[in-house]
């Protein structure tokens, strides 16, 4: 997308450098990273860069209206709703396919959003691994308007408040397990939080405790990181205390907006980035032009369940009930635009926000790359491929 920046980045790339940066990112933290991590950064020239922008924040403009909340209530399962919802997200990602428009022109496309967190320490980490191994102009950047330094103190603000850093937990399904776990590494490196897994939480009336060095430690707040599909699947997982449960404890990042800004926003979106998306039980006839669209479930996690190549029957298998908990949206078209040393792959952005107390909307920080070969763009689905996978963006300022 930046051809000069490309060819200087790929003049300088070899196998060898990419092996050396890959074992650099692992001992860092003495982790072996489990996703496949790309070859390459992507390039985003200042003209792309603000059409991404603008389109997103046609998007912010809805959400930071006033009655979303209220709008956006019967996203959240009445079995699954969390006490103490806050009103706003802390978190949100916005992610964009990277699409050819009218007379050839690149376009942000708007594929899923989250109010959830994101990869936020490891693409800082990312980040600056890329230019220690590589030279790259200065003229450009991952972070928005932030050194790591005052990105960092950023997140220590969101996440970890005005605590004690030993009263907030990082809180996840086994988090040393999880594909994430890089993430996680970083953040309690700069951080100085707990990583603690779900099961372990204890309760005592309306308290929360975790053990650390044989004692039992007071948890005050909580950085979510638990995703409630994961989590309604582990049919063994004891626990003693339930996300659901109305306990003296703070959010950084409140379960509920999970659901809340997620595929169900889409179909109530309109804008330039935005492809068009309706709820499946609100479809009147099927679309004579079914080739064109994908049909997604709104409550799956990693691409799960999304149908590419829709059949009338896929629809009409699916009960009249259950409906509600799909939408069919248009199809967008990735254009391949990174130029790997063999051949072009597609990409997809995800913008990630902050939304402070006190702000009247989510301020960008930093950004998230997925480069794929493949028909979905998630690193599972780019197995045997090479310069796809994990990677961050540099924008031009």
């Amino acid at each position: 997308m930046s051809p000069a920046e490309r060819q200087h980045f790929n003049s300088q790339f070899s196998e060898q450098k990419y092996q050396a940066f890959l074992n650099d990112l692992n001992a860092s933290y003495n982790y072996k990273i489990t996703f496949r991590v790309a070859e390459t950064p992507v390039f985003i020239p200042r003209a792309f860069k603000e059409k991404l922008l603008r389109g997103a924040e046609e998007i912010i403009d809805f959400i930071v209206q006033p009655g979303f909340s209220e709008l956006m209530a019967p996203a959240v399962p009445s079995h699954l709703n969390v006490p103490r919802e806050t009103p706003h997200t802390l978190f949100l990602a916005l992610d964009f396919a990277v699409c050819s428009g009218e007379n050839g022109a690149l376009i942000p496309q708007l594929i899923e959003m989250q109010g959830f967190p994101s990869l936020f320490g490891y693409q800082d980490f990312l980040g600056n691994k890329f230019r220690e191994h590589y030279a790259i102009n200065e003229k450009f950047h991952f972070h928005f308007g932030k050194t790591s330094t005052e990105y960092w103190e950023t997140l220590r603000r969101i996440i970890v408040g005005d605590h004690n850093p030993e009263n907030v937990v990082l809180l996840e399904i086994n988090p040393l397990k999880q594909n994430t776990t890089i993430d996680f590494l970083v953040t309690q490196a700069h951080l100085g939080i707990g990583l603690v897994h779900i099961g372990d939480v204890i309760i005592r009336g309306r308290k929360l405790f975790y053990a650390k060095e044989g004692r039992e430690v007071p948890i005050h707040r909580i950085y979510n990181r638990v995703i409630f599909d994961e989590l309604v699947q582990q049919q063994d997982l004891k626990t003693s205390f339930h996300l659901t449960e109305d306990v003296d404890v703070e959010w950084a990042g409140h379960p509920n907006w999970f659901f809340k800004i997620s595929k169900y926003t889409m179909p109530f979106l309109k804008g330039s980035a935005v492809p068009h998306s309706q709820f499946l039980h609100e479809v009147v006839s099927i679309p004579s032009d079914l080739e064109n669209y994908v049909l997604k479930p709104l409550f799956s996690f990693s691409g799960s369940g999304v149908i590419f190549h829709v059949k009338p029957g896929d629809i009409k298998k699916i009960p009249l009930a259950e409906r509600k908990n799909f939408m069919l949206q248009r199809k967008v078209n990735y254009e391949p635009i990174v130029k790997a040393v063999d051949g072009l792959v597609k990409t997809e952005i995800r913008l990630l926000y902050l939304w402070e107390d006190g702000q009247s909307r989510p301020q960008l920080i930093t950004n998230l790359a997925r480069l794929s070969r493949g028909e979905m763009i998630g690193v599972k689905y780019n197995k045997d491929k090479t310069w796809v996978g994990g990677s961050v963006c540099f924008f031009e300022k």
